[in-house]
Order: C-alpha cells, then structure tokens, then sequence
C-alpha cells in the first residue's frame, strides 16, 4: 500500500507543478545532446524521450497535482508536438525517415487519461496505461530491434517474438505493482495483469501513424479499471 504523503504538505501546489517542466526539460536536453554530440541514431534518441516522459503520469501521481495540470500541459505538448513535425525544434526526436504522429498521440493519451481519471480519484489507471505504453512499447522496441531474432507481421508491420515478450512481461510488472501499491495482495492485484498485458499486444500492433500510441495506453488502462470492478 502508498505510504502517507504528509511530506507533501511542506511543498507549495506551485513548486510541485514546476517540476514538471523541469523534468521534461531534462529530458529532452539529453536526448538532444546524445544525437547531436554522442551521434547517437534518431530511433534510440526518440525512446529516451519516449520512456522518460511517460515517467510524467507517475510523477503527478506521486506530486497529487490537479487534473487541470495534466490536461493543460497534455494540451501544450500536443501543440508542441504539431509544430514540431513542420519545424526544427527536435531534429533528434522527430527525425526518423517515417511519417508518424506519434508524439502528438502520445500526449494526447495523457490529456485524456487525466481527464477520465483524475476527477475519479482513481489516477492509477491512468498511471498504468501511461507506464505500459512509455516502458513497456519503448523497451520491447529496444530489444526487437537489437536482440530480435524471430520477426513476424502484424498488418504490415515488423514486429519480433522477444519484443513481444518484452511487451508482455512488462506490462504484467507495471499492471502488478501498481495494482499492489494501492490495494495489497488480493486476488484481482495478480490477475489482471494478465488480460491486460496480452491486450497490450493486440493494441501496439495498430502503430499505423503511431496511433498504437493512443490505443495502448487508453486501452490498457480501461481494461484494468474494468476488470478490477469485475474481479
């Protein structure tokens, strides 16, 4: 179970909110400067960007920051996003020789999260599908593409056996623990994992345009919500 929070009491609603940006700030200056002074390739540049900002939900998680934050900064990365895509602002982030708006669906789907369960007071769903979508899709990207052995093709996209299992078995973590650190040890805290992380499967595989970076994260997370009423 989350321990008490009173150590937030000492921290001003204004000081939390800026770690946000701080931290996002962090972020893509290390991203930047590994593509430009480490050469590092665009893919790898954008899965540190992908996987440290999902780190966000948990953040706002842990800060007890109000809905309006989440949805306004959702609101300003997605303009962020679009401009993006037609400017030099993150040559590294956006310069992957495909059409994708995936950075754009990605915050778009933390808006929307925010939105649905912030105001419920359930914002460990949004924290799931986030986590899914940031840890669980960027580290199965890493290893299909550097240890993938076994490809296969889901509606014209490559996909490999051990990222998929990446896929799965990270998911299942992230739905487990955080299952866990709200209710303890009941039943549903260990099951449902399981249907969501084979569901996680099925909506990375629609990454056409980098939607999957819509469908993962919204779908995971009403499908924990839902089975945990049910269980």
């Amino acid at each position: 179970m989350l321990s008490s929070t009173d150590w937030l009491t000492n921290i001003s609603i204004w000081e939390r909110i800026v770690i946000v940006p701080i931290y996002v700030s962090i972020i893509l200056f290390t991203a930047e400067l590994s593509h430009r002074k480490c050469w590092l390739p665009p893919e790898p540049t954008r899965k540190i960007v992908h996987i440290g900002t999902g780190n966000i939900i948990l953040i706002a998680w842990l800060l007890q920051l109000p809905t309006w934050v989440g949805i306004i900064s959702a609101v300003l990365a997605s303009v962020a996003a679009l401009i993006s895509y037609q400017l030099p602002i993150l040559p590294g982030v956006n310069s992957v020789g495909r059409k994708s708006l995936g950075t754009f669906f990605y915050a778009v789907s933390i808006g929307l999260l925010t939105a649905i369960f912030w105001p419920m007071q359930r914002p460990e769903y949004a924290v799931i599908g986030i986590l899914i979508m940031a840890w669980g899709d960027g580290l199965a990207a890493i290893v299909g593409q550097q240890f993938g052995k076994h490809p296969y093709h889901v509606w014209g996209n490559q996909k490999s056996v051990e990222g998929t299992a990446v896929l799965v078995l990270v998911s299942y973590l992230i739905t487990t623990v955080t299952l866990y650190a709200i209710q303890g040890s009941l039943p549903s805290t260990w099951l449902i994992g399981i249907p969501v992380s084979i569901a996680a499967v099925g909506l990375e595989s629609i990454s056409q345009w980098g939607v999957d970076n819509l469908t993962l994260p919204i779908g995971t997370a009403l499908l924990a919500f839902g089975l945990n009423y049910l269980l």
